[in-house]
């Protein structure tokens, strides 16, 4: 796709003529009039870089349905969490600092294309020598003067200043979509670390049954070591069982606390966060999604909005640029009073007016203006490339959000299964110990292999919420979310 085809073509003829002004002249007029590209054109262009629907998997929906993230996320704490962060979070607030820098800036912008209107008043004194003013005698003189006008008011025929008014409202645009990402990024770092927290937890909780369980089976192999009913080997091998447990607890615990204080973080919290994680075993933590067709995250993506306006406004950047090859006319007026005498400022006779346009026309100035047009264009390049990027890198997203999906859940699947035959095994494996048929280093490997087995369910579980978020997030979020609701 060559988005900018039109204006390489200009670029090269311009460059050819250089060094004659009628023939560049002419040519900055033909790339002014035909330069840039309309939003519908571009985001046709850009619509060519993805596929039709997602059919490598098959858990894709072609109708889009992705609602608030209030509707979307069903877990009450995570939603606290979520609200908490979006209110205190440092990093979005700077967000929205950068917004309201850039509302600011369009506003210096605008107003370059009205006069600025300023009233005088002003008093000379002045001394003039008598050989000069041609009296033989030294005079002193007063002049008042009161009026209102404006200075160097430029009559923007060339569209330089409108150009850069289009270049600081995009802009603007640009910044608002930022934070909207920051927004969805915040609420995607929020939810994945109360994520790893519940995980923590279970896997924790997980690891203390089997302390508990293994400190009874521990207290039960002493005693029968005690009466003679087994071997010192089999003691050594059920206080090995029993320590790995409470070296798992003590690695959990400190997972948990660094979840923590990542949580503390990111809520802008100055204290610790102190929370009771739910279970999800019957009441899911996140809603369901409907991924729509690839072409709709050119709406909805804010990143891809952020790219889009960042070139429009480097559109516009380049026709000022070219503007700047044209003569620029100024005006310069005031009107008012004027007297030798204070009181005669308001006297018949006293009306004072100047008016004084002015036309610059560049002729040589090094190669500056050529280089800033170089610059633009340059610029312009650049922000197609990312624009171009950032979309491929948005439909990956949802490409590899949606595999993770189909394939975790078999994961799950294939879990649970193992669960099921290992737990078998793992009572089998007693029984025969208890029989006398098999030593307990069998029993020491099986309950070893279950333990291990439910804490990597457990952590598929999570990527697989992990997952639908990293999905919801990929597919643009909640188009609710406006932060940013200055008027312009």
């Amino acid at each position: 796709m060559m988005i900018e085809t039109r204006d390489v073509q200009k670029k090269t003829l311009a460059r050819r003529s250089q060094s004659k002004w009628p023939s560049f002249c002419l040519v900055v007029c033909i790339a002014m009039l035909t330069g840039c590209q309309s939003d519908v054109e571009r985001k046709s262009a850009a619509s060519d870089l993805l596929p039709n629907t997602y059919n490598d998997n098959p858990s894709t929906e072609r109708n889009r349905s992705v609602g608030a993230w209030q509707d979307f996320v069903a877990d009450p704490t995570l939603k606290k969490l979520i609200a908490q962060a979006i209110s205190q979070n440092r990093d979005l607030r700077l967000a929205s600092l950068r917004v309201a820098e850039a509302r600011a800036a369009y506003g210096i912008q605008k107003t370059e294309k009205l006069p600025t209107l300023s009233a005088q008043a002003e008093l000379i004194r002045a001394g003039v020598p008598g050989d000069i003013n041609g009296t033989n005698q030294r005079l002193t003189a007063n002049q008042f003067t009161l009026g209102v006008g404006f200075n160097r008011w430029e009559i923007d025929f060339w569209g330089r200043v409108q150009n850069l008014n289009e270049a600081a409202l995009e802009s603007y645009w640009a910044s608002q979509a930022t934070q909207k990402a920051s927004t969805l990024s915040l609420i995607a770092q929020v939810s994945q670390g109360y994520l790893l927290l519940v995980e923590s937890d279970e896997r924790l909780a997980l690891a203390k049954r089997a302390v508990i369980s293994r400190q009874e089976s521990l207290r039960i192999m002493r005693r029968r070591f005690e009466e003679g009913a087994t071997s010192k080997l089999d003691l050594a091998q059920a206080e090995m069982l029993s320590q790995q447990a409470q070296i798992l607890v003590t690695q959990l615990e400190q997972n948990r606390a660094l979840q923590i204080h990542a949580l503390t973080l990111l809520l802008g919290n100055k204290d610790a966060v102190t929370l009771e994680t739910q279970r999800w075993d019957n009441h899911p933590p996140l809603g369901e999604i409907k991924t729509g067709v690839p072409a709709d995250l050119l709406i909805h993506r804010p990143d891809i909005q952020a790219a889009e306006h960042s070139l429009a406004a480097a559109h516009a950047n380049i026709g000022a640029a070219r503007a700047a090859f044209f003569p620029r006319i100024a005006l310069t007026s005031n009107v008012g009073t004027a007297s030798t005498e204070l009181d005669g400022l308001l006297k018949g006779g006293s009306l004072a007016w100047n008016f004084s346009p002015t036309i610059s026309l560049p002729i040589f100035d090094g190669g500056r203006l050529r280089a800033s047009l170089d610059l633009a264009e340059i610029r312009r390049d650049a922000a197609i490339a990312y624009y171009e990027q950032t979309i491929q890198a948005a439909f990956r997203d949802v490409a590899d959000a949606l595999t993770a999906q189909y394939w975790l859940k078999l994961q799950i699947k294939n879990l649970d299964a193992t669960i099921a035959v290992q737990t078998e095994r793992t009572r089998l494996a007693n029984l025969r110990y208890e029989s006398g048929a098999a030593r307990y280093l069998e029993v020491l490997d099986a309950e070893r292999e279950l333990l291990t087995i439910k804490q990597e369910r457990i952590q598929v579980q999570r990527a697989f919420w992990a997952s639908q978020i990293a999905l919801y997030i990929a597919l643009g979020g909640d188009d609710s979310i406006n932060p940013s609701s200055f008027s312009l």
